[in-house]
């Protein structure tokens, strides 16, 4: 039930870019005896639809100027919104100027996010920057002891139901909710503006000042676990990703299902070639490229076939139904790719416990995404980890250099370290993981674990040799001590890629020799916390 007294409403503002569920809105005010000033877009909207309204310039006696830059930056409008309606001297200051209180301030913004999300330059973006939207707001949310302020028509509703509840009038308990949700909208909005501004700028892109910003998406049915609350909130400047996927079918994804889900596309879209990766608790389990995606997707699963039973696959190019049914082989949380053609979605959809996300075939990461990661009083942040290492690149540093094949599946697997938690290992052959070793505490651990991995798939094969055995393996950092080689060259491996640039380097040099390994350093490491 509202809280009383209410707060009546006679006079609102309204100005929106957004105008989805206007005019319902707007009937009911207007059925509750409320006077509507408006502007541009707005008041002809309002007008189409058969709903009187007063424009701004007539009410304040000041025409709009500049191409509208300036409107509704006046006292009438900020003195209305403003004004204390318990403080005589307020009430007087309104009586002298002959100025109305304006009681439901109602404002979405100029869609400056959306130009910067289809890549406008800057002169756009800038025009795209609303001035008296946030005033006007950040004014009414101030004064939400007496006014409303609504940002979103998603509040309409709420609104409405008081109003109804308590004849025109809103109650504290809902206008101070507003007004959170009203400054949180311009904090975000300001952040955005800030971003795109570090970004074109020559400044460091890392400021003194960092801001985030983003819209809840959705509630979460709970979080890592279930007694964690959670929720999944959109950065509206960002280009579509998982967050925005459009959920084919299936129930709505979990904390966990997104998580996994962002990892398993940001590895594949590192590759070119049709790629599969198979993502267990943000680590890959199986990834490979390959001509044809079910093939990828086939050589993905034989890595590590147990871990994949329950994990989220990522495809970097249109799901086709044969891929579909390779996938439908296994039990699979989520699907995530850029699209799905019909004979995909018919055939995942006889899986209705599997969830399908199509991000659409423009989905990407830009260039100027940061991490962010918080800590118990305060955030880290940095850029995002975009560094390619070339073949060009790679500095042989042993006696036998490595072959063609080699070189191919030594930048495939050190790509795939980039995803991989330190202390990360990863055995490849033939375009396609068979062993990963990921988050352990010492690299030979790491390199053991892979190893094993690669062991019990081909045992489980019923294949008589190791898939280790003429593998390549990458370390997404230098070896301290030439043990994590050695366990790798013990199970068959024949090439190492990794940074370099230990103490021990010679040391771990002169071990491939003697092991008859070829290995490069990459001069890069790839740290994954």
């Amino acid at each position: 039930m509202p809280d009383t007294p209410g707060r009546p409403i006679a006079h609102a503002l309204i100005s929106v870019s957004d105008k989805t569920g206007l005019e319902p809105f707007a009937a009911v005010l207007v059925r509750h005896g409320v006077a509507i000033l408006s502007t541009g877009g707005t008041a002809r909207a309002l007008r189409d639809a058969g709903i009187a309204v007063t424009d701004v310039s007539d009410h304040t006696g000041f025409p709009e100027i500049m191409d509208g830059r300036v409107k509704t930056l006046h006292p009438a409008i900020h003195g209305g919104i403003l004004a204390r309606r318990d403080d005589p001297g307020h009430s007087a200051a309104l009586e002298a100027h002959g100025i109305a209180g304006i009681d439901l301030v109602v404002v979405n913004l100029y869609p400056f996010e959306e130009a910067v999300r289809e890549g406008a330059a800057l002169d756009q973006c800038v025009e795209t920057i609303d001035i008296g939207g946030p005033a006007m707001i950040r004014a009414a949310a101030k004064n939400h002891e007496d006014v409303t302020v609504v940002v979103q028509p998603s509040d309409y509703a709420a609104v409405m139901e008081e109003m109804e509840a308590m004849g025109g009038a809103t109650g504290l308990g809902l206008r101070r909710r507003l007004a959170a949700t009203a400054f949180a909208r311009t904090a975000a909005y300001d952040a955005a503006i800030a971003r795109r501004l570090v970004a074109e700028s020559d400044s460091d892109p890392l400021p003194p000042r960092f801001v985030f910003g983003g819209s809840r998406s959705r509630l979460l049915r709970y979080g890592e676990n279930p007694h964690q609350a959670a929720a999944l909130y959109v950065d509206p400047t960002a280009p579509p990703g998982v967050a925005r996927a459009a959920l084919i079918q299936g129930k709505a994804p979990s904390y966990n299902n997104l998580a996994d889900a962002d990892a398993a596309y940001g590895l594949v879209r590192e590759f070119g070639p049709p790629a599969i990766a198979i993502i267990k608790h943000n680590n890959p389990c199986g990834v490979a490229v390959c001509g044809a995606l079910a093939e990828a997707y086939e050589k993905a699963r034989a890595c590590d076939p147990v871990s994949a039973f329950g994990g989220v696959v990522a495809a970097n190019r249109l799901l086709d139904g044969a891929t579909a049914r390779a996938i439908a082989g296994l039990f699979t949380e989520v699907v995530v790719a850029p699209d799905a053609d019909d004979e995909a979605r018919a055939v995942l959809a006889a899986k209705s416990d599997l969830r399908l996300l199509l991000t659409g075939e423009g989905a990407g990461a830009s260039d100027e995404r940061l991490i962010v990661r918080t800590l118990g009083d305060g955030f880290l942040v940095q850029t995002e980890d975009t560094a390619r290492v070339t073949a060009e690149a790679l500095e042989t540093v042993t006696k036998r250099a490595p072959t063609e094949q080699e070189r191919a599946d030594l930048l495939f697997a050190f790509t795939v370290a980039k995803h991989v938690k330190s202390n990360a290992i990863v055995y490849s052959k033939d375009g396609a993981t068979v062993g990963v070793g990921a988050g352990q505490m010492s690299r030979v651990d790491s390199s053991r674990i892979a190893a094993q991995k690669a062991a019990d798939a081909a045992a489980a094969a019923g294949e008589a040799r190791s898939r280790a055995e003429g593998c390549v393996v990458a370390s997404d950092a230098f070896f301290p001590f030439a043990d994590g080689l050695l366990a790798a060259a013990a199970v068959g491996a024949t090439a190492v890629i990794q940074p370099g640039g230990s103490k021990r380097d010679d040391e771990v040099i002169a071990a491939a020799d003697e092991q008859g390994l070829a290995m490069v350093f990459t001069g890069l490491r790839h740290f994954r916390h």
